[in-house]
């Protein structure tokens, strides 16, 4: 399962916004969670794919989101300082041990 950054556009009245598509890592705090996001990135030198992660914070208004699920966020106003992304929609529900 390799996760890529999908550059998808939203258009509202302030433009054009980025979508991101990734997996929660934590769902700990209150109207927000982790994202890892994952993106393939050529090695410069061997010209091998290497997988690189980075983590965002999401507003997640009503608690949806937990940990393992799939989701897709997008770029907002700044709400905090480092959350400027909130939560669109759960793509793919965790599977429950």
């Amino acid at each position: 399962q390799v996760m890529s950054e999908q550059a998808a556009v939203e258009t509202t009245a302030a433009g054009v916004k980025r979508t991101l598509t990734g997996r929660v890592v934590s769902s700990k705090m209150q109207k927000t969670i982790s994202v890892a996001v994952e993106r393939l990135v050529k090695h410069a030198k061997y010209s091998k794919y290497v997988r690189r992660t980075t983590k965002f914070l999401a507003h997640d208004e009503h608690g949806e989101a937990r940990e393992g699920d799939l989701v897709d966020i997008a770029e907002c106003r700044r709400l905090s300082a480092r959350k400027a992304w909130r939560l669109v929609r759960v793509v793919k529900r965790a599977e429950q041990a």
